[in-house]
């Protein structure tokens, strides 16, 4: 069965974007001795146009072959012209609210987000990546089955959280996996206990 990892960046306090969900690119730390690492071990996580830039057009997928977003984590990239940041993987978007895909190599899900990921998990492939944002990760959160979070030496003070709008409902996760970076970054795995 394929399995749904939530990777994402996220603030010292546990934001992932602004309260305005701006792209939030610009105040992330995207340089530094964590970058290369990432690149190299997550290419998948890469957009198509920023690939060539970063020398990965060639670049396999290593863990994802589909990534899911709501509809506030699409809009940042249709705000930038951008249909479809993801044409390396099967990119689905989840929204009551958008009647139809603007690119046709953008599934548009207009129904039930679990019955849909349950049905991706049943299928043949490669991990399911969930992009964002966090309302969909709140609506999602019993089917994650990993978390990779990209820890940002940054406090926000506001803005989505990871799991926003999420009722309180604890779920144990066990730390697999730790990397440390002079940039501050840390990237944190963690695995849903069975």
């Amino acid at each position: 069965m394929r399995k749904l990892t939530y990777l994402v960046a996220q603030t010292i306090d546990g934001f992932i974007t602004d309260p305005g969900n701006n792209d939030p690119s610009s105040w992330f730390v995207l340089e530094g001795d964590h970058v290369e690492p990432l690149r190299d071990e997550f290419p998948d996580m890469h957009p198509t146009h920023v690939r060539p830039l970063l020398g990965m057009e060639n670049a396999p997928n290593k863990h994802f072959d589909t990534v899911l977003e709501g509809r506030g984590s699409y809009e940042i990239g249709l705000r930038a012209g951008i249909t479809n940041a993801y044409r390396h993987l099967r990119h689905i978007v989840f929204s009551t609210t958008m009647t139809e895909s603007p690119d046709p190599t953008v599934e548009l899900v207009r129904t039930d987000p679990v019955a849909r990921v349950r049905e991706l998990k049943r299928e043949d492939g490669m991990g399911i990546w969930l992009c964002g944002g966090g309302r969909l990760a709140t609506t999602l959160r019993h089917e994650i089955d990993r978390l990779i979070i990209k820890l940002n030496p940054i406090v926000a003070g506001d803005g989505i959280s990871l799991f926003h709008g999420a009722s309180f409902d604890p779920e144990r996760y066990d730390l697999t996996d730790v990397r440390h970076y002079d940039s501050g970054v840390a990237v944190l795995t963690y695995d849903k206990r069975g």
